[in-house]
């Protein structure tokens, strides 16, 4: 159990490979390939919890935290190195990048250190730093810059709004519609990512298409005031 247990943290810890090999490919100006690493990162973390809680990681290796070792994985792959893309890339005004890189390192480190950014539901609690997503659909949308970087103004806010933003796998309600909502959302990503950026309109509507989606629930789910499985009160 406790080689199992110390298995599933090597392949967490490996999350710190695939963010050092996207940063590399950053530095040669080859985003295409950063995006590959980073899906492979996001592949990573989808299937380290579920494999943790199979294995009792918890009870097997108590001493060390899988849990801080994910976080600080996830801030390496989901923000810092987006951060440093957008920080070179010609996605935002020149003259904003390196300021608007800093917004998302910083904004993003208070999302990390919220005790409270989940809700019981599974809801994240205002925008739950998935720059890496964000990052994508920037360079697959072609957006011209000063509205990229209104849109990375506006979800940097959103990290101090308490808006909900579905779990794709936790949040219970309407799970089946959301996984297969987030498996075409994976098609169109991997399409995006194998070709040259901006993407084929197909590909962007998609991409929008399921963000709708996937914002809207939570949003549903806050205005609501109550679970979304939850019959209304007579």
């Amino acid at each position: 159990m406790r080689l199992a247990a110390a298995a599933v943290h090597v392949l967490t810890a490996t999350g710190a490979i695939w963010a050092l090999l996207a940063l590399l490919a950053v530095h040669a100006g080859d985003y295409n390939t950063m995006f590959i690493w980073l899906g492979v990162a996001l592949v990573v973390d989808a299937v380290d919890g579920p494999l943790a809680r199979w294995v009792g990681v918890a009870s097997a290796l108590p001493r060390y935290s899988g849990t801080r070792l994910d976080l600080i994985v996830d801030y390496l792959t989901y923000v810092v190195v987006p951060a440093y893309a957008l920080s070179l890339a010609e996605i935002l005004p020149e003259d904003f990048r390196l300021a608007a890189a800093i917004v998302i390192l910083l904004s993003s480190l208070v999302h990390v250190a919220d005790r409270e950014s989940k809700t019981e539901e599974g809801f994240f609690v205002g925008f739950p730093a998935v720059w890496n997503i964000v990052c994508l659909n920037l360079f697959a949308l072609g957006l011209p810059p000063f509205i990229a970087l209104g849109a990375v103004v506006l979800f940097a806010a959103a990290t101090f709004i308490p808006i909900l933003c579905v779990h794709p796998f936790r949040v219970v309600a309407l799970r089946p519609v959301t996984v297969l909502v987030t498996l075409a959302w994976g098609v169109a990503a991997t399409v995006a990512v194998l070709q040259p950026f901006p993407s084929a309109l197909w590909v962007k509507v998609a991409l929008l298409g399921t963000a709708s989606y996937l914002i809207a629930i939570g949003l549903i789910r806050a205005l609501r005031g109550r679970p979304l499985d939850h019959p209304p009160s007579p």
